[in-house]
């Protein structure tokens, strides 16, 4: 197991990419810990994590609150011990506009969660990473391949993802790698959305989007996000001890840098 006695922190499950890396997490050797807004799904998640002989807890947290981010860093140390890893991947879309027509009010929610949020969960975090660690922050494929209706979601991931090299070369002396996997589509309750609404809009079906998306990259499928999250176990891994600053593409090569 990659992630044998590790304990690590995800931030942002919700019912797709977070559900599944804190799940993978576990079932990895992680002792988890879990914080989103909605306890829901990571109750479900533990629960599960629990039965199959893995560990994992859920602490409500809204990432934009300091005194619920150090709550979730201090429920790890005293429940499991020194965290060791940390993915940032909370989750704000500010609605499919074009950039400046994109309300002010979601494009600074989507700043304040995913750039912000970050930051907060990593400063809280740092001081608990005694023996070093791993950081990795969950980007988007729209920042390399704009798509109309994503300029504000882009942004933001965009400022974390300027964030990511910082960090990985101010905290590099303390023994802490910051990573960034960038994730394009992902198979998941969100993109089954997207599906559900662009054929009701289009007068097709699901399944005609589904082959229109998919038909952009090689391995001609959506990714399942739970794949995905294999790559984001990766980076925090020892596998990649000597891995920080870096970008690494999970997108089924539908985008390909050069």
């Amino acid at each position: 197991m990659i992630l044998d006695g590790e304990v690590v922190i995800v931030s942002g499950v919700g019912p797709g990419l977070g559900a599944k890396l804190a799940a993978r997490a576990a079932a990895e050797g992680a002792k988890v810990v879990m914080a989103a807004r909605s306890s829901q799904v990571m109750d479900q998640v533990a629960k599960e994590a629990t039965a199959a002989g893995g560990e994992a807890i859920a602490v409500p947290c809204d990432v934009r609150k300091p005194e619920d981010v150090a709550r979730v860093a201090q429920a790890a140390v005293e429940r499991f011990g020194p965290v060791t890893g940390l993915v940032n991947s909370a989750y704000s879309h500010p609605g499919f506009h074009d950039l400046l027509a994109t309300p002010d009010k979601q494009l600074r929610r989507s700043m304040d969660i995913i750039v912000h949020g970050a930051l907060e969960m990593t400063r809280a975090v740092v001081p608990h990473m005694t023996g070093g660690g791993s950081i990795v922050n969950v980007g988007t494929m729209s920042t390399r391949k704009p798509m109309r209706g994503e300029g504000g979601y882009a942004v933001a991931k965009a400022a974390m993802a300027c964030a990511t090299q910082y960090l990985a070369v101010e905290l590099g002396e303390q023994g802490i790698r910051v990573n960034q996997a960038v994730l394009g589509w992902l198979d998941g309750p969100n993109v089954r959305f997207y599906l559900k609404m662009t054929a009701e809009q289009r007068g097709v079906s699901e399944q005609d989007i589904y082959d229109e998306i998919a038909g952009r990259n090689p391995l001609n499928r959506i990714p399942p996000d739970e794949a995905c999250a294999g790559a984001v176990l990766f980076l925090l891994s020892r596998l990649a001890s000597e891995v920080t600053g870096a970008v690494l593409d999970v997108n089924g090569g539908e985008y390909m840098p050069a």
